[in-house]
């Protein structure tokens, strides 16, 4: 019998940009036997209007059970490190241990750092020093931080009472991409419009996935029978190769109706 969970993926703009849509969606898709449902995190989009992921993951977390829930991604680049610990917190107790921060570089696609002057260049330093100051705060640590890109000053507190696991989304598989999603709690590979193939996803999968530990490995793509035009994906193939979650990806200029329909469909078998 197969152990991998079902989440839903998709944007919270467009005919998901209401928050009460995607709250109605959530507690839909835990009815029908979904596992999770994930935000992308977004400040601009050419589709409006757009929701913080954020305030409505919150809004989730009370709504619902079960299912786990969590941006996928954040890019702790354009965030504020002891801003994003907080509201994470927040919602990991809000959830009762439900949450997922799945966490990337961030995509300047729509504009979510050029618009508001926020350089590209640094954005690989920026996650790394900013999720160390994340965890630090998580686990209730003193901060006194001078860093290249940060400063922080926090005394003690109690750690999280629900640990965070923490995704890697990956586009490349350079050294030092390697070495971050290995120290995380999975990975999320981003292979273009299709899933990775599963002898690609094998190979991923032995280069960062650590013996002594759980270690989650997220797929997305399109695999729902209630689909106009069916698609075809070789879920027990990549199953094989190692993925533990796969990702139904909603898309925004797709009708509502439809993407309601796949929720209340459940989560593809094969």
């Amino acid at each position: 019998m197969s152990t991998v969970r079902h989440g839903l993926y998709l944007p919270p703009f467009g005919p998901f940009g209401d928050p009460a849509v995607l709250v109605d969606l959530a507690v839909r898709a835990e009815a029908a036997g979904w596992d999770g449902v994930f935000l992308w995190d977004h400040v601009a989009s050419g589709t409006a209007p757009i929701a913080d992921p954020w305030t409505t993951l919150g809004a989730i977390a009370q709504a619902t059970r079960t299912i786990r829930l969590g941006p996928m991604v954040t890019p702790p680049a354009r965030r504020r490190p002891w801003v994003l610990a907080r509201q994470a917190s927040t919602v990991s107790r809000l959830s009762g241990g439900r949450l997922v921060v799945g966490t990337g570089l961030g995509s300047d696609e729509s504009g979510d750092f050029s618009r508001f002057g926020e350089p590209l260049a640094d954005r690989s330093a920026k996650f790394d020093e900013a999720l160390g100051l994340v965890r630090a705060i998580w686990a209730g640590e003193a901060v006194h931080h001078r860093g290249t890109h940060f400063q922080a000053d926090l005394d003690a507190s109690a750690p999280e009472p629900h640990r965070i696991p923490i995704w890697t989304a990956m586009s490349a598989e350079h050294p030092r991409v390697l070495a971050r999603a290995a120290a995380g709690d999975g990975i999320f590979p981003l292979a273009g419009p299709h899933p990775p193939a599963p002898a690609d996803l094998a190979r991923l999968v032995a280069a960062v996935r650590p013996a002594d530990r759980p270690f989650d490995v997220a797929v997305a793509g399109n695999a729902s029978p209630a689909w106009e035009e069916p698609p075809k994906v070789d879920l027990a193939s990549l199953t094989e190769a190692g993925m533990t979650w796969w990702l139904e990806s909603l898309i925004h200029f797709d009708p509502l109706e439809l993407s309601l329909a796949v929720v209340d469909a459940g989560p593809p078998r094969g």
